[in-house]
C-alpha cells in the first residue's frame, strides 16, 4: 500500500508535529489560562448535547 520511504516520512513527520505542538502549547500556557477559563463548561455542554442526540436516536429507533 505505502512504500517503506513513505512510512518512514510519515512517522518522522508525526513525531516532529507532536513535538512542535507540545513546545507551542508549553510556550503559551500562561495565555491559555487567562483567555480559556471556561472551556471545561463548553466541553461538558457538547458532551451532554451529543449524549442527548444519542438518546433521541435510540428512543425513536424503537
Amino acid at each position: 500500500m505505502f512504500s517503506q520511504g513513505q512510512l518512514i516520512f510519515a512517522l518522522c513527520f508525526f513525531v516532529a508535529f507532536v513535538i512542535a505542538i507540545i513546545f507551542s502549547y508549553r510556550k503559551d500556557i500562561k495565555i491559555h489560562r487567562v483567555f480559556y477559563k471556561g472551556n471545561q463548561k463548553v466541553l461538558l455542554g457538547f458532551i451532554i448535547f451529543i449524549g442527548i442526540l444519542f438518546l433521541i436516536k435510540i428512543f425513536f429507533k424503537r
